[in-house]
């Protein structure tokens, strides 16, 4: 049997090319997938082995809470006695924080999330194990900083150079004096680690004066990290736990981004996958149609159904494991490929994928396989059921089996999916099942869909094109299952196309009008992601010409006396009374008095049936949550209705205890309202004064434009995964041309013969081919474009908005792909002969 698969195989060679393309792609996604996250995973390994290599023992913020409630932080006293311990030979105060270092031209070194900063502990000699220099010598004071070598580089700073960091949200000049090497998560996915002394560290980084982020410990020799952990564990106070590098290790390598990442690239895999399932199920189709001749006359010389069925499905596997093998080289390159796009940027974690992989191998094998003789089992069973006394025949008539039940399922199938899309709410689980319940009875559908389509087509293709536009129109009604199965690859991958391409564009258009209505004042300023606005900005910025009203705005919370909490916005009173700042609408009260009370939005207080005069005592939140803080005592002046930034309660600076301070946390934003015509300067004016690459300065046209854009990039990157499932359903077209080709060699001759010219042949396959595209792109986008809108109505304040460039760019680009998957088969076509005609 196996010779008589391998006989098989070779003489029908070149009909299995494009399946084994469409599986070698699928197969590709899933070990390239696969090999990239493994490499991630030993990349992060080496990077958490190789960084703080002084590290035994982490004591951290964590455990059983402190007596008193409020978080708890190792100090400097802590350190000391932990230093004092038998088995430890070194303990060392750690701060981190944000530190952004700005490069010569005033842009960002590295992405904003991987900024940090961090303490420099130099030794007798001036150097930090943890930070060893390579050039110059670690910083003293104030207004010096080391960097990493990898930041300098990029940034093209050398020792001695003057520099600007932005710490706080205020941007500093110093001096940098030295570069060192540091292995550290930052600066393997791209970002910068900033060193200042000690002292200088303390005040910008601590929680609180002499505390730390966390304190580690260095094992004497012959104390394990283990032992060492459980013996500063019982020195501990509570709310602190001490955990060991083994644990600490562990923690890191569980990260759950790259768990979905590989999730997410698998997905796409699938995908890939399930469109090659098509191509090989369509192709073992036509195949056992084309021999089935050849399959009687073995079943004529005694082979059981069962040998028919094992040599198609022993094919199918030969094919696969070609296919499968083939991919998994081609895997490689497309992990090597992520990990050069999405990889890190240096140090231990820039690991190349490990190609003797053995799990990656063993599943290539085994989807490769598993896929393609999957999909062949079918096509199998038909040609095991092909009678022995068919042998006897010159021709075999085709069969035409009834579309009645396939209507029916596909009618009932389409009937539920559409109704879970209209009941789906916004809910990704129920559209999950949705659209492929959906896709599946449009599918089911095609045969009964084809005709009618054919008739529209006729009298424009007749006149267009002739008697070629009408053959190939019958050619498309000739056998409706393979038109399905041909049209149905493209109807998957463009319906996923346009289901992302109208919920990405209807989140753009619902987040730009939502940013633009709650955009509070004519300008706006705000930090850049993981950065603060700092606090002399409003300050900064109201001194300025053309600034009619400007106040910071802090978040503070406060739990009041019957157990509800309180969200305030802290602003200056001064800016937001006598409708300076614009914006708000009173409905009872004055905020002219907001210096002396607080004001709630009259959702809040017809909530708690408060109204002026009403007082409000509690006392303010601490970041753990516990009411530990100042006392609130103040007494409702104002009911008002605002934006979202504004609410749901103001309560001026200075209110709480130590008056004039400004309480609460971070500035958040610095909202500024410009004199009448004078917002452009102003906005220019500002970012000029201030010169700080993480702030941003926003009217209200950038605020809709930077919510719009923001979902730009999560599109590209569905759009370059969607582009292999893409290429996979014009494989199809591609493979059902060339075997239709094979099928009506004499055909094609006869219409030779009648005078059908060369390029008569050609244009009647490409007019066949883009009708088919065309068909299962319309079912695509309509099926696409219903789960897009589906997946988005559901949420409150939801826009719908239908691109209808892009759906119509992807409808024409169903017609390109038709004309290019007929190019090999219309020119094969062309080369027949007239004599086989009566051959």
């Amino acid at each position: 049997m196996f010779r008589t698969v391998l006989r098989s195989v070779r003489r029908d060679l070149r009909r299995f090319a494009l399946p084994a393309l469409a599986v070698l792609i699928g197969v590709a996604c899933v070990s390239g997938s696969l090999l990239y996250t493994r490499s991630l995973a030993a990349g992060a390994d080496r990077l958490q082995r190789a960084s703080r290599p002084d590290v035994s023992v982490e004591v951290r913020a964590g455990g059983p809470g402190p007596a008193q409630g409020s978080a708890a932080a190792p100090d400097e006293a802590l350190r000391r006695r932990l230093a004092a311990l038998p088995g430890v030979a070194g303990a060392r105060g750690t701060l981190v924080g944000r530190a952004f270092l700005v490069a010569r031209d005033g842009t960002l070194v590295g992405p904003a999330s991987e900024a940090a900063g961090v303490n420099f502990v130099p030794d007798r000699r001036g150097a930090d194990p943890r930070y060893p220099l390579t050039r110059g010598r670690g910083p003293h004071g104030p207004g010096e900083v080391a960097v990493d070598r990898w930041a300098a580089r990029r940034a093209g700073y050398r020792v001695g150079d003057r520099v600007r960091v932005v710490v706080a949200g205020e941007v500093r000049p110093v001096r940098l004096t030295g570069v060192f090497t540091v292995h550290d998560p930052a600066v393997a996915a791209g970002g910068t680690v900033t060193a200042f002394d000690q002292a200088t560290a303390r005040t910008l980084f601590a929680a609180e004066p002499g505390a730390y982020a966390s304190v580690t410990l260095t094992a004497a020799p012959g104390t394990s990290p283990t032992a060492l952990a459980d013996r500063v564990a019982r020195a501990l106070p509570p709310g602190l736990e001490a955990v060991p590098r083994a644990e600490l290790d562990a923690q890191a390598a569980a990260a759950p981004d790259r768990a979905k990442l590989g999730t997410l690239l698998l997905v796409f895999a699938g995908i890939a996958l399930l469109l090659s399932a098509f191509l090989v199920g369509n192709t073992f189709t036509m195949l056992s149609a084309a021999r089935a001749r050849e399959h009687a006359l073995l079943r004529a010389v005694g082979a059981s159904r069962g040998r028919v069925l094992r040599t198609v499905l022993g094919e199918a596997a030969l094919v696969g494991a070609v296919a499968a093998l083939a991919g998994y080289g081609a895997g490689i390159g497309v992990a090597e490929t992520l990990s050069r796009l999405f990889g890190p940027a240096a140090g231990p974690a820039s690991a190349s994928p490990d190609p003797f992989s053995p799990v990656p191998l063993l599943t290539a094998l085994a989807v490769g396989v598993a896929v393609t003789a999957a999909s062949a089992y079918v096509p199998a069973l038909r040609a095991s059921a092909v009678a022995p006394v068919a042998a006897l025949r010159s021709d075999l008539p085709a069969p035409a089996p009834s579309l009645r039940r396939r209507t029916l399922a596909g009618l009932s199938a389409t009937g539920v999916g559409a109704l879970l899309l209209a009941f789906a709410g916004g809910d990704l689980a129920v559209l999950a099942v949705a659209l492929p319940v959906l896709l599946a009875g449009l599918v089911l559908l095609v045969p009964v869909l084809a005709p009618p389509l054919t008739r529209v087509l006729h009298a424009p293709l007749r006149r267009v094109c002739g008697v070629r536009g009408v053959l190939a129109l019958a050619n498309v009604c000739r056998n409706p299952r393979r038109t399905a199965a041909t049209a149905g690859a493209l109807t998957v991958c463009v319906a996923l196309v346009s289901a992302v391409t109208v919920a990405l564009s209807s989140l753009s258009a619902t987040a730009a009008r939502k940013a633009e209505a709650e955009m509070p004042t004519d300008l706006r300023i705000t930090a850049v992601d993981f950065a603060e606005v700092g606090a002399d900005t409003a300050r900064e910025v109201a001194r300025l010409p053309h600034a009619a009203a400007v106040t910071s705005v802090r978040e503070d919370t406060f739990r009041l006396r019957d157990g509800s909490t309180l969200w305030t916005a802290v602003v200056d009173p001064d800016a937001v009374g006598q409708g300076r700042l614009g914006g708000l609408t009173v409905r009872a009260g004055s905020l002219d008095d907001l210096a002396r009370g607080v004001a709630v939005t009259s959702a809040l207080a017809a909530e708690h049936g408060w109204k002026p005069g009403d007082r409000l005592t509690g006392r303010e939140l601490s970041d753990a949550g516990v009411p530990d803080g100042p006392a609130l005592d103040r007494t409702v002046v104002a009911v008002y209705d605002g934006p979202e930034a504004l609410g749901p309660a103001l309560l001026p600076e200075g209110a709480l205890a130590g008056a004039g301070a400004a309480r609460g946390g971070p500035v958040t934003s610095v909202l500024v309202r410009a004199e009448p015509g004078r917002t452009a300067a102003l906005k220019e004016d500002i970012r000029r004064t201030l010169d700080n690459p993480l702030l941003v300065v926003q009217d209200r046209g950038d605020a809709g434009r930077e919510a719009a854009e923001a979902f730009g990039p999560l599109l590209s990157v569905l759009y370059a995964m969607l582009s292999v499932t893409v290429g996979i359903g014009a494989l199809g077209v591609a493979n059902t041309m060339g075997m239709a080709v094979f099928e009506r060699v004499r055909e094609i001759g006869l219409l030779r013969a009648v005078g059908l010219d060369r390029a008569g042949v050609r244009s009647m396959l490409r007019v066949e081919s883009v009708v088919v595209s065309l068909l299962g792109a319309g079912l695509g986008i309509l099926a696409g474009g219903a789960a897009g809108v589906a997946a988005v109505s559901g949420q409150p304040g939801a826009v719908v908005c239908l691109p209808w460039t892009a759906l119509l760019l992807f409808f024409l680009g169903a017609a390109v792909i038709g004309v290019l998957a007929a190019l090999g088969p219309g020119a094969r076509a062309a080369r027949v002969p007239v004599t086989r005609a009566v051959g």
